[in-house]
């Protein structure tokens, strides 16, 4: 039965558990697509670029998706990405 105060609900409030909290540094660096891969952006194309061919170069363009057990890695770093 519902204690009322005037027009305000006084029960007590059910707590949930606490919400997970998302790795900061995931969440810069993978984006998820709608099927549920993961995008994140291409390695080698930071730094010590002049030993790459420039077909190498060229090839490391874009993004790059991650392969399966990496993606189940990152899901967990990102509980609601």
């Amino acid at each position: 039965m519902a204690v009322l105060n005037g027009n305000r609900d006084i029960r007590p409030k059910e707590t949930e558990m606490p919400k997970m909290k998302t790795k900061s540094g995931a969440k810069k660096r993978f984006k998820f697509t709608a099927s549920g891969k993961v995008k994140t952006g291409q390695t080698g194309k930071r730094h010590r670029l002049i030993s790459n061919s420039p077909a190498r170069t060229r090839d490391l363009r874009g993004t790059a998706v991650l392969s399966h057990s990496e993606t189940q890695r990152v899901k967990r770093w990102m509980p609601y990405g």
